[in-house]
């Protein structure tokens, strides 16, 4: 048991994230991912959770854990092409997860998306997590847009939606 973690979590509230995120925020990275998606046929989901149940912590479990419930919870699995990636951000732990369905499985490596994440957790740790979030939903777009690309002239039905999930 991580006494700091556990500590953490159980004193993280909701207005820390809403600090962290305040509407312009929000406002931002649901423009960004709708920005992308106008390149791509891919889906965007980007969830923000300010700390897990002291009892979840206690038992351990860890923010790729948690990453995947939400990834079902949200039905980002649930696309048409099998492309759907969400976006996680574990704020108690200071962790950004990125989980991507089974259509990315073969194209692009587990070591591409932890550079993402880590790239977002150092804007976070500036305290810039405007600025992170949009990087990252534009990162994870230029690598939907190479392996899913919108046709020229298409448009793609939005299958999932684009303000990020306060949890």
């Amino acid at each position: 048991m991580n006494w700091g973690r556990w500590f953490r979590h159980l004193f993280a509230f909701d207005h820390t994230m809403h600090r962290a995120f305040p509407p312009a925020a929000l406002d931002a990275i649901e423009l960004a991912i709708d920005e992308s998606e106008h390149t791509h046929t891919a889906e965007i989901r980007f969830a923000i959770e300010s700390a897990l149940e002291p009892g979840r912590v206690w038992h351990g479990t860890t923010p790729r854990e948690r990453a995947l419930e939400v990834f079902a919870a949200l039905g980002v699995w649930d696309t048409q092409a099998n492309n759907g990636v969400l976006i996680y951000v574990l704020l108690a732990d200071h962790d950004v997860e990125i989980i991507s369905d089974r259509g990315f499985n073969a194209k692009v490596t587990a070591d591409r998306w932890t550079a993402i994440c880590d790239d977002m957790e150092q804007y976070f740790r500036a305290g810039r997590f405007q600025e992170g979030a949009v990087a990252g939903v534009r990162a994870v777009g230029k690598l939907m847009a190479a392996h899913y690309p919108q046709p020229p002239g298409g448009h793609d039905r939005d299958e999932l939606p684009n303000r990020p999930a306060l949890l």
